[in-house]
């Protein structure tokens, strides 16, 4: 199992003082913790994309190339890119040059997002969104493996055999597909052969074991070998020297962030105790020691039959700078070899 930090890069006032750092402090902070996950020999790092005022990743291509520059190993991904938003020729233009400045380290998660800022920004009805992923998921493959193309769609003017520049340092860049709840989805990138990316941020982790099981089922029944239907998580998760200090690091920002969205969708006002609920057990939250987390991911893997990658979102801790550092350290140093070692143990029982 890969092992790795997602960031959406959160800019969000401390709840006691009220103050906000700079934007330019904040982007500082997100490359160390790029340069340090890299030094804790980390697998990936993901950084999203939003068009929104709490977050400052509305270019992740960009942030990606800075980091690739300071580091040495570690893959660099998005988290995901809104292709539904997006103009397929400029994805794969940023990331194949994102990924000679990496040296062939590169990678796109692809999705609809999770807000809607994105559709009206750039001109586009949020009705389509399901039709826009679709449409220009089938080009963005096509990009990948022709450099002429010829193509015609719905939503973007043909392409009639031009060629798109640059290539990538890798023979294939890596693409995968990064869903939320939705059955159609997971069916789509397993008749694709695409390797998949689930957003688990609330409830157990038992119940997405049906939409994964569809996503199997489907790339099998596509002809896709077994060993190209890679599952990803993408879940809340944060390491602390203990389960208290985790938790009480995370809490705060957790709490500003759900708050805020939560007031623009009809939600519940969050709780302590419904925080805690989540990190319990059955509860959709990797947060704790080395030891627990650990614990917890291996459950996770156990629950949906298999996990290829497992990122961990610790942007809403990003108000404690050396907890956030001590997290991706611990998890890097301590909680990656106790994973792969059960894993390893495991196999060969």
């Amino acid at each position: 199992m890969e092992i790795g930090v997602d960031s959406f890069a959160a800019i969000i006032p401390d709840p006691s003082t009220g103050k906000i750092i700079s934007a330019a402090e904040r982007m500082e902070r997100l490359l160390d913790e790029v340069a340090i996950a890299d030094r804790v020999g980390l697998d990936v790092f993901g950084v999203g994309e939003h068009h929104r005022k709490e977050f400052l990743d509305a270019a992740p291509a960009v942030i990606l190339a800075a980091a690739a520059a300071r580091t040495r190993r570690i893959r660099l991904t998005s988290a995901v890119t809104v292709l539904s938003a997006a103009d397929p020729v400029r994805v794969f233009q940023e990331f194949s040059t994102l990924d000679l400045i990496a040296k062939g380290r590169a990678e796109i998660v692809v999705g609809r997002g999770s807000f809607g800022e994105a559709y009206p920004l750039f001109g586009l009805a949020m009705q389509d969104y399901d039709a826009l992923f679709a449409e220009k998921l089938d080009l963005l493959l096509r990009l990948r493996d022709e450099i002429h193309v010829t193509w015609k769609g719905r939503f973007r003017p043909p392409l009639t055999g031009q060629g798109v520049f640059p290539r990538p340092h890798q023979a294939r860049l890596p693409i995968w597909v990064g869903v939320g709840g939705t059955p159609q989805s997971f069916i789509r990138a397993g008749a694709l052969g695409l390797p998949l990316m689930v957003a688990i941020i609330g409830g157990d982790f038992r119940r997405f074991r049906p939409l994964v099981d569809l996503y199997r089922q489907a790339g099998r029944r596509a002809g896709h070998a077994d060993e190209m239907l890679q599952v990803g998580v993408h879940a809340m998760g944060f390491v602390g020297d203990t389960d208290q200090a985790a938790r009480d690091a995370f809490f705060p920002g957790w709490a500003y962030m759900f708050t805020e969205i939560g007031r623009e969708r009809g939600w519940s006002p969050v709780t302590r105790a419904g925080f805690e609920a989540m990190c319990s057990p059955h509860g959709a939250c990797l947060i704790g020691d080395p030891e627990t987390v650990a614990r917890r991911a291996l459950a996770a893997n156990e629950a949906l039959g298999g996990v290829s990658r497992l990122t961990f979102q610790m942007s809403s801790a990003m108000l404690n700078a050396n907890a956030m550092s001590r997290s991706i350290e611990l998890l890097g140093a301590k909680v990656a070899p106790m994973i792969r070692a059960a894993m390893k143990e495991k196999v060969h029982g």
